[in-house]
């Protein structure tokens, strides 16, 4: 097994330096939060109306979509698979585990624009990064959220 020549900080600085409406969200989002994870799995969410340019970004670094746009709009969710393989999200709100429906503009407008290595990134509010956590509740979703209420009790939120 090779060694994957995916360069996630070239893809994600091509996505911030594009303007595209995408957040990063997953195990990568808490890494670049400071979680002590060795995992960084590759998931985001993205504005229904940018899908077409994501998988434009995609293909530069031979990502491909599983899926046909108006087909991810359908589903909710597609894959961009190549040497990575990308999570993307793309339903306009999803509902979590409690009933509570987090919608992707309300994320968009409270996200944060984090430094990651050497590369700007966008991610939910430590609120909301909570609240997709809780879309599932898979045993890594719940240390997840403990992770992540630490974090927002230590910073008084």
């Amino acid at each position: 097994m090779r060694a994957s020549d995916f360069d996630d900080e070239a893809f994600f600085a091509t996505l911030d330096r594009e303007g595209l409406r995408v957040l990063v969200i997953g195990r990568f989002a808490m890494v670049a939060l400071g979680a002590p994870l060795l995992t960084a799995d590759s998931e985001l969410w993205c504005d229904p109306d940018a899908i077409e340019s994501l998988n434009r970004v995609g293909a530069d670094f031979e990502l491909y979509p599983t899926a046909t746009p108006d087909d991810a709009r359908s589903r909710g969710r597609y894959v961009l698979e190549g040497d990575e393989h990308v999570d993307v999200m793309v339903a306009r709100s999803k509902t979590t585990i409690e009933g509570t429906a987090v919608r992707f503009d309300d994320l968009w407008t409270h996200h944060e624009a984090v430094v990651f290595r050497s590369t700007r990134i966008h991610v939910p509010s430590l609120e909301g990064l909570l609240a997709t956590k809780k879309f599932a509740d898979r045993p890594k979703d719940r240390e997840d959220r403990l992770w992540l209420e630490a974090l927002a009790a230590k910073a008084g939120r």
